[in-house]
């Protein structure tokens, strides 16, 4: 690994270690933060952490609002994932759709209500092999066997452990 990729990959993982270990900062301090590393990412000239970045389709079954999903894909586009976004209050088969027409990578969703637990195993039973489910929202911490029912591959606690996912992603 070249020493700009390196020394981008140690930037994301400092930020991910110090939010893990004092908490988030505000909404404000997470977009300065995301635009922080977008413009490293620009100033060593790397495409983010992965050579071939990965892609990624992101929606939400059940958030109007989006809060979350709109942090996760700043953040996934400062790591250099390619994204295609599908919006708020997507039906299952819309989000099968896309991953069946894109093959992405990583399927990125917010879920806050237990009632998208049907919803979301449908997905997780249709989706292409090498898709990974990675979500985050309430249900996952009010449930801690939500995600294996699920047949989510990674359960973000909040941005920093999404961004250590991205870090251990090959």
């Amino acid at each position: 690994m070249d020493d700009a990729k390196s020394a981008f990959r140690a930037a994301v993982g400092t930020l991910a270690s110090q939010w893990m270990e004092t908490g988030l900062p505000s909404r404000q301090g997470l977009d300065e933060a995301a635009g922080n590393l977008e413009e490293l990412r620009s100033r060593l000239h790397v495409n983010g952490l992965w050579e071939d970045p990965p892609s990624m389709v992101t929606a939400t079954l059940d958030d109007g609002l989006g809060q979350g999903l709109a942090v996760i894909e700043k953040f996934a586009g400062a790591a250099g994932i390619r994204l295609i976004s599908l919006g708020l209050m997507q039906p299952p088969e819309a989000i099968i759709d896309a991953c069946r027409r894109h093959q992405p990578d990583l399927l990125g969703l917010t879920i806050l209500q237990f009632d998208t637990e049907d919803d979301l195993i449908r997905i997780a039973n249709h989706l292409p092999r090498k898709t990974r489910i990675v979500a985050g929202g309430p249900v996952f911490a009010g449930d801690p066997d939500f995600a294996g029912r699920t047949g989510t591959h990674f359960a973000a606690k909040n941005v920093a452990y999404f961004l250590r996912y991205l870090l251990d992603m090959p």
